[in-house]
């Protein structure tokens, strides 16, 4: 019997929407608790491809809620697209599945997207804990008119917004202008609930299906879930649209166009590490970044990046990628990783 049969039956899918979905290709960017949620219901939906973008590796605080990972991918330091494309291809061989070690920015988001092409993408959905990297999404999505998904969840709340424009309003309709990081709580500062963070995820999940099964019935709400107390916010979005949008109306697309940001060195949530972004394009050459990094501690290569647990100073540990990203862990702050950087990789 065909995989698809309880899903084909469903009158909102049915032989048509299966259809589509089997034709379909979809982006998600970040793998983590929201995203491994996305990931394994699109897949066992039946996307016809998922391409997963997410910067970071398995770690064992990431077990409690993100679903797609087990103990032995945190002891082996696995990248989580790696991770993920892995386990993704044991639920549903059919389904193509493309594993970027990336962090998406400004500078590659449109070719990750494959925009310009016959084969951009058709949906785009936030499995992220990155509040400009959303709005970075919004600009590429707006631009293109791809629509795409935000969800977030912190502590035991959530929330879910599905972006189609023109159709509906745009992320910066709803909120002109990102808040500032330091104000918001983290999973770092307030942790979260793991079946929160999943039923958000599974949400998305449905969102997207409904976008790729029935093009132009894009949901116009923003929902708020506190899983805790069992109260749910549903705020009309139908005449949200604002005319002086700096995005979707002005068609400014300040984060798209914004490439310095390509360079950063931020604190990244869920685990006790900062990741540096040089702004130079290219590939580095694991093989001498090793041999460089052999005097200066416990060197582990690895066919995806170079680990390296610091003699002096005890407790940091130095992870390279292939795209220049490091990732600090153990106790460092953004300027003392960025010395790191120039230390070790020299730029």
């Amino acid at each position: 019997m065909d995989r698809y049969h309880r899903q084909r039956l469903l009158p909102q899918i049915g032989d048509a929407g299966q259809a589509r979905l089997l034709e379909a290709s979809v982006l998600l960017v970040g793998c983590g608790a929201l995203g491994s949620t996305i990931a394994e219901q699109l897949v066992r939906a039946g996307v016809g491809m998922l391409i997963i973008a997410d910067r970071d590796i398995v770690e064992l605080t990431n077990l409690q809620r993100q679903v797609l990972f087990d103990e032995r991918d945190a002891a082996d330091g696995l990248p989580k697209a790696v991770a993920a494309a892995r386990r993704l291809g044991q639920i549903n061989s059919s389904v193509k599945i493309e594993a970027l070690v990336t962090d998406v920015h400004a500078g590659n988001i449109e070719q990750i997207a494959g925009m310009g092409t016959r084969q951009a993408i058709g949906v785009m959905v936030d499995g992220t804990d990155n509040v400009r990297t959303r709005y970075l999404m919004n600009d590429c999505a707006v631009k293109h008119a791809v629509p795409w998904v935000y969800g977030g969840c912190v502590g035991a709340e959530g929330r879910i917004m599905v972006v189609a424009s023109p159709a509906t309003p745009c992320l910066r309709c709803v909120f002109p202008l990102p808040p500032d990081p330091r104000t918001l709580g983290t999973c770092d500062t307030v942790g979260v609930l793991g079946p929160a963070a999943n039923a958000i995820g599974a949400l998305q999940a449905i969102a997207v299906i409904k976008l790729l099964c029935a093009p132009g019935q894009a949901s116009r709400e923003l929902l708020g879930i506190d899983f805790w107390t069992g109260r749910f916010t549903n705020v009309s979005l139908r005449d949200a649209r604002r005319e002086d949008c700096v995005c979707c109306s002005q068609r400014r697309f300040e984060f798209l166009d914004d490439r310095q940001a390509g360079a950063s060195a931020v604190q990244l949530c869920g685990c006790d590490t900062v990741q540096v972004r040089p702004a130079g394009t290219g590939e580095l050459d694991l093989d001498a970044v090793a041999k460089r990094l052999a005097d200066a501690g416990v060197v582990r290569r690895t066919p995806y990046f170079v680990r390296c647990a610091l003699y002096q100073p005890g407790g940091v540990v130095l992870t390279l990628f292939r795209d220049r990203r490091l990732l600090v862990q153990g106790g460092a702050d953004v300027n003392r990783a960025k010395s790191f950087y120039a230390r070790f990789v020299g730029e």
